[in-house]
């Protein structure tokens, strides 16, 4: 089987050119030995089977960055048949910095002139048959979002690999000639595989390739010795870079010829002047998440009750005539599909509980009360998980997502973070575990750390169902406010802990922000479904393995007592024993207080785990309950548990909040621990996840409950900021261990 390398620069396409070709069949995973992420796919239209593998976005193959070894590796070590360039003719001088490494290896490669759909809107024209002319390799038109010419490009590069390519380098038309010639000889003779490509390397003074040819490069080094730069004297790694770009300016640049344009700014750089201002940009940001919030959590989204006067009773359920989804509006797309899953699950529950009839009473409790209950329970909330996936992706795609990146720098540098940091952060909002490895690419240590300790308080969508369940329970009509509120409190809350970290622990200068701006476009719908199809099946995934095996064990531990008897009240449980032994530990948060707070501290102890365990184990234990969520006369288990425990409103608060901020799932602590490693950096990890969630929980509960505290809490915080302001200054010093007198 071929096997094909998608290499290229960071927004050139690639990826979308990437799910164009592979379609369903792509899959994700990590390099071994480190946490980039690693995405493969098929392409099966030409007879047989091509193995497609989407290397990360790098700028150079020098050893930079984890994405950059891990590509380099990739093209040398595993030596694919072809090698693909995507390249953004948009911006192609600075693209084929890249394209002069590759061509160094003895892979074969074919140029894919991405975007020309755009080039050919600007009125620019790019001779891709002298480019090809002047590199000696293929180069093919695409518009990877449009789908134009990919199945030509296919073609080219399976043709290409049947045939065999000899390396070439633009420094051998530079000063730098005899040095890459002797280097390259030498490296030929000892028969190293790719022996231009290393040879380049090490006249860099590569530090991969000086500890990998010790000898060659002292060898090399005495070649080096009668060769000055009159610009850049003895540092090789910038000549070579000077004559990388001097051979594209002077050889390739004649291949662009761009129209004469009355305006000098494009349709991006007019979107941007709103969209980036310094006035308009935050405020158009929380408008657009508080719309696609609405658009996917609020119930009332059309108050046609009061529209133009007109009173209506409500909007009849289609598939129950005579009931209503709202009294008096039209619910938003997200709850419409939800409602229409609920039946949908509700109907299945009942087809199983019919169908076990005569089975005992406990195989029928543990089908439909156990696993069917708690695994519904979380794919309820699929649709609304899937359409806020679909409005990010769409706002990730056409480019807007890294123009947020850009505006919340300018706020991130006051808490000791780069607008870099975003983007990590912002895969938070999907889930921890891509998120917290993505802090790989930030280069300063403090900047990563003080990221992933912020990235779980991101919202995942495995605590979306935690906002959603408690929100359509207790909070009727504000759904989306509620929901809203919490992703916002998290982003509060990292902000002020990021402010807090960069003011003791991690004290220092903030990393610069550098970040290349793709031009806007259109998202393209096929791109869009296959990574919304991979979010949805992990999530199903989920639901139907860890979920359906921890709710069983919830389900044994609330039927059963210590010795293994079924019991039939679950104040006899093995669960109930175990929460009650452990609540008092969460009585300051208020949520554990009541007849029924054990069954929300053993909610919130299970979703350690998973946060997805929260609602299951919620709505296990209240259907647990059983006969007291009948008299209350709700009409899910999650109402009837909320309706008899008496908890209030400011400890519900506190419930969503303490499973906001606490440790977040085992997945995700597994990968803090690998970035992090196992000493003081993880550990503190740990201790600042549980401490921050108990305080900002207290201190919700305690305001919310009596008002006045804020003022107990107002000098406390006070007197801590003024406590650091002052060691920062100098002018304050903690007791520390005395040096001991040598």
């Amino acid at each position: 089987m071929l096997k094909l390398a998608l290499a290229g620069n960071p927004n050139c396409g690639k990826t979308t050119l990437f799910n164009a070709l592979t379609g369903s069949t792509a899959y994700v995973g990590n390099w071994p030995g480190v946490t980039v992420e690693k995405r493969e796919g098929k392409y099966k239209k030409l007879g047989e089977a091509i193995d497609i593998v989407d290397l990360p976005g790098i700028y150079s193959l020098s050893p930079y960055s984890p994405e950059e070894v891990v590509s380099r590796n990739f093209l040398l070590d595993e030596k694919p048949d072809v090698i693909i360039n995507i390249i953004d003719a948009t911006n192609l001088e600075r693209n084929l910095y890249l394209t002069t490494q590759i061509l160094e290896t003895d892979v074969p490669v074919v140029i894919a002139l991405n975007m020309m759909d755009e080039v050919e809107r600007m009125g620019d024209k790019v001779d891709s048959v002298a480019l090809s002319q002047k590199l000696g390799v293929p180069v093919v038109e695409i518009s990877a979002l449009k789908g134009k010419n990919i199945h030509e490009l296919m073609k080219t590069a399976k043709s290409a690999a049947e045939k065999p390519r000899a390396a070439f380098s633009v420094l051998e038309q530079s000063e730098l000639a005899p040095l890459v010639k002797k280097a390259r000889d030498m490296l030929a003779a000892r028969e190293v595989d790719n022996p231009l490509f290393h040879a380049v390397k090490l006249i860099e003074g590569d530090e991969i390739e000086l500890k990998a040819h010790e000898e060659d490069a002292k060898v090399l080094a005495e070649l080096k010795e009668g060769y000055r730069s009159e610009m850049f004297g003895d540092d090789f790694e910038a000549c070579t870079a000077d004559a990388r770009y001097r051979y594209i300016t002077e050889k390739l640049s004649s291949v662009i010829v761009k129209a004469e344009r009355k305006e000098k700014l494009t349709r991006s750089d007019k979107i941007d002047k709103v969209l980036t201002s310094r006035i308009w940009g935050i405020p158009i940001f929380i408008a657009m998440m508080f719309l696609i919030f609405h658009v996917t959590f609020a119930e009332d989204f059309l108050y046609l009750n009061t529209l133009y006067g007109v009173q209506v009773q409500g909007w009849e359920c289609w598939w129950e005539p005579g009931t209503y989804v709202i009294d008096g509006g039209i619910p938003s797309p997200g709850v419409l599909l939800q409602s229409c899953l609920v039946w949908c699950t509700d109907s299945l529950s009942a087809l199983a509980a019919n169908g076990l009839a005569g089975a005992p009473a406990w195989v029928s409790s543990l089908i439909c009360d156990g696993v069917l209950a708690g695994v519904f329970s979380v794919l309820s909330f699929l649709p609304q998980i899937a359409l806020l996936f679909l409005f990010l992706s769409i706002l990730e795609d056409s480019g807007y997502m890294a123009r947020v990146a850009f505006i919340m720098d300018r706020i991130f540098r006051k808490f000791g973070l780069s607008g870099k940091s975003f983007l990590p952060l912002l895969m938070g909002f999907g889930c921890s575990v891509p998120a917290i490895m993505a802090s790989r690419t930030l280069e300063h240590d403090k900047e990563r750390q003080m990221t992933i300790y912020m990235t779980p308080w991101f919202s995942c969508t495995a605590k979306m169902p935690i906002y959603t369940a408690i929100a359509a329970a207790v909070f009727v009509g504000n759904d989306d406010l509620v929901v809203f509120g919490m992703y916002l409190l998290g982003i509060v809350c990292a902000i002020a802990g990021a402010l807090l970290l960069r003011n003791t622990v991690f004290r220092g200068e903030t990393a610069p922000f550098i970040m290349e701006l793709p031009a806007y476009h259109l998202p393209q719908a096929k791109s869009l479904f296959v990574h919304l199809w991979d979010k949805v099946k992990k999530y199903v995934i989920r639901a139907a393995t860890i979920i359906a095996a921890s709710t069983i064990v919830i389900w044994f531990v609330s039927n059963f007592n210590w010795s293994y008897h079924m019991v039939d009240s679950i104040e006899d449980s093995i669960v109930h024993d175990i929460g009650s032994l452990v609540s008092w530990i969460f009585y300051p948060l208020g949520f554990a207080l009541g007849e029924y707070g054990w069954v929300f501290v053993v909610a919130a102890v299970t979703g350690l785990i998973a946060k997805e365990e929260v609602v299951s184990t919620m709505t296990v234990l209240g259907i647990a309950i059983g006969a007291l969520g009948a008299e209350a006369g709700e009409t899910t288990a999650i109402e009837a548990l909320f309706a008899v425990s008496g908890i209030t409103t400011p400890a519900i608060i506190s419930f969503m909040a303490f499973n906001l901020l606490a440790i977040p799932c085992f997945a995700a602590v597994g990968a803090a621990r690998a970035e992090l490693g196992k000493g003081r950096g993880f550990k503190g990890a740990l201790l600042w996840w549980m401490a921050s969630a108990y305080i900002v929980s207290m201190m919700i509960y305690l305001i919310g409950s009596w008002w006045w505290t804020v003022f107990i809490f107002a000098v406390i915080i006070a007197a801590a900021v003024t406590c650091i302001v002052l060691w920062n200054k100098g002018k304050l010093k903690f007791p520390g261990k005395k040096q001991k007198k040598a």
